[in-house]
């Protein structure tokens, strides 16, 4: 039986500069950081309050297709990959902070229904979508 998800890939630009973008700006913890055979990178970080989840760090590259590394690349560049969501306690005060810190905002702190929400990029471009949740019902939405 699956107990919990343990890993997530995000794939990146320059594993070096978003390993250091994931713990000096956002606040993770270096977990992994190995090259195995025939330089594949394998360089994990996770947050310190939730450490069983591995947040992958990786490039597109072998294994797979030189196609699907390309296209990976085309998304990349284009801002059009989706990241991580991640739960903050206070939206406001994590966006004057991470904005402080340099980080892209795409969308500052607004109500929704769920709370309140914000869409920032990491370096790599990927989307990253503050939530400060609250609780809530499908008549929030009508």
């Amino acid at each position: 039986m699956i107990t919990n998800i343990a890993i997530a890939s995000v794939f990146v630009d320059d594993i070096d500069a978003s390993r250091d973008f994931y713990v000096d700006v956002l606040g993770f913890e270096l977990k992994d950081d190995i090259t195995l055979g025939e330089g594949y990178r394998w360089c994990t970080v996770n947050h310190p309050s939730q450490p069983e989840l591995a947040i992958h760090l990786t490039q597109p590259g072998p294994p797979f297709s030189e196609e699907f590394v390309a296209a990976m690349q085309r998304e990349r560049a284009s801002g059009g990959l989706n990241g991580l969501g991640m739960n903050v306690d206070d939206c406001q005060q994590t966006y004057e902070e991470l904005s402080a810190r340099g980080v892209e905002f795409l969308q500052k702190p607004e109500e929704r229904p769920y709370g309140v929400e914000a869409l920032c990029r990491d370096n790599s471009g990927n989307w990253i979508v503050l939530v400060e949740r609250r609780e809530f019902t499908a008549a929030d939405f009508a």
